[in-house]
C-alpha cells in the first residue's frame, strides 16, 4: 500500500510557503530528510512528499513559529525520545492517555509509579489502537509487546506499527518510512499508527 504523495509544486502552492522557507525548515531539522522523496518524471527528477504528514507538520509549524524557536520546534518534532518522566496524575492532567487506558495497562503490567517517555509512547499507541474500534484488548497487548521487542532499532527513525490480521489470525510488525507494503490474498490491514507523529503529539502535550 503507497502512502498519498504530493509535489513539491502542489505543497508550496497549497500552503503558501516558499521555496526557500520550505528548504530552511529542512536544514534546521523541522521536516525530515526522509520525507523528501525523488522520483523520476518527463522533466528529468521530481520532488514528493507524503501528503498528510507534511500538510499536517507546515501547519503547525506556521502556528507555532511566532510563538517556538526553530530550535524548539526541532526539538519537539524530533523523534527521538526525551528524558521525560511522569507520575499516573500528570499523565491524565495533561490529558495524555485516558484512565481506562492507564487501568488496563496497570492490569496486564502492575503498577508503574513514574512512566518514562518510552512507557508513555507505549501506553499511547494502545490508546489510540483501542478507540480505532478494530483492535481488542488482547491485540492491544500485543502492539505493546511488538514496540518492546523491536523499538529500540529504530529508534530516531519514522516509522509506522502496522496491525493486520487474516482468517481471524493476529499479526503486528513495524516498518520505517516511506515505504511499500503488499500483503498476501486475505490479510487484511485494520491499523497503521505512525509513531513518530504520536511522538510529537506528545511532545506538544509535554
Amino acid at each position: 500500500m503507497e502512502e498519498d504523495l504530493i509535489s513539491k509544486k502542489e505543497l508550496l502552492e497549497i500552503t503558501k510557503v516558499s521555496y526557500g522557507q520550505l528548504y530552511r525548515w529542512k536544514r534546521k531539522n523541522l521536516i525530515p530528510e526522509d520525507w523528501f522523496i525523488k522520483k523520476s518524471s518527463y522533466t528529468g527528477q521530481e520532488t514528493y512528499f507524503p501528503r498528510e504528514r507534511i500538510l499536517d507538520r507546515i501547519e503547525k509549524i506556521k502556528d507555532m513559529k511566532d510563538d517556538v524557536s526553530l530550535d524548539s520546534l526541532a526539538q519537539m518534532f524530533s523523534p527521538k525520545f526525551g528524558e521525560v518522566f511522569l507520575s499516573e496524575e500528570e499523565l491524565l492532567e495533561k490529558n495524555i492517555v485516558s484512565e481506562h487506558t492507564l487501568i488496563l495497562h496497570k492490569k496486564t503490567y502492575g503498577e508503574i509509579k513514574i512512566f518514562s517517555f518510552e512507557r508513555i509512547l507505549y501506553i499511547s499507541l494502545l490508546e489510540k489502537s483501542l478507540l480505532s474500534g478494530n483492535v481488542s484488548l488482547e491485540e492491544g497487548k500485543l502492539i505493546i509487546v511488538t514496540l518492546e521487542e523491536n523499538y529500540k532499532s529504530l529508534e530516531g527513525k519514522n516509522c509506522e506499527i502496522v496491525f493486520l490480521r487474516k482468517f481471524g489470525m493476529a499479526l503486528c510488525f513495524l516498518i520505517t518510512l516511506p515505504n511499500e507494503l503488499y500483503i498476501e490474498k486475505g490479510a487484511k490491514i485494520v491499523l497503521r499508527l505512525n509513531i513518530s507523529q504520536c511522538i510529537q503529539e506528545l511532545k506538544i502535550k509535554i
